[in-house]
């Protein structure tokens, strides 16, 4: 139903956690090399690859061929610097969720490359840096299914 994209994630524990969001959600989960870890790292395989099955994972070489692979989507980045806050958003099916590196968020030219609509963030309480990735992938995939009814949850 929608798309998270991880640009050289970092943290095998978040992308594992993320794994599993995605798998009992339904998101298709892109993941941005270079990756700071391998895909059969210990800690990976614990968070969450044991759900790597009912997952659809893919994996680009770079941002060209991720955007290239998302053609005709909605993508929303997430971060810190983004203007919009996430609940105002009337989310669609395919929309695209891109989230940047644990420890520097999206790269500026990445950024930059969304419109400012499109540049969200989540509200902190002020000078607090930034959210966990896997909990701020949470949030806005949730949000998002909720919008669109749960499509396809159980009960």
């Amino acid at each position: 139903m929608f798309h998270l994209v991880l640009f050289q994630p970092e943290i095998p524990p978040n992308t594992g956690n993320i794994i599993r969001l995605c798998a009992n959600s339904g998101t298709t989960l892109h993941l941005v090399e270079p990756l700071g870890f391998r895909l059969d790292d210990k800690q990976l395989r614990r968070a969450g690859l044991d759900y790597h099955e009912f997952a659809r994972l893919l994996v680009h070489p770079d941002w060209r061929h991720c955007q290239e692979a998302l053609a005709g989507s909605r993508l929303f980045a997430l971060s810190t610097r983004g203007r919009r806050r996430y609940d105002q958003v009337d989310y669609r099916p395919g929309d695209v969720f891109v989230l940047g590196p644990e420890t520097r968020g999206l790269p500026e030219d990445v950024l930059l490359g969304f419109p400012t609509e499109r540049r969200l963030r989540l509200p902190m309480l002020p000078h607090s840096r930034s959210l966990n990735l896997a909990n701020a992938a949470a949030i806005v995939v949730y949000e998002a299914w909720r919008q669109n009814g749960f499509a396809g949850a159980a009960d």
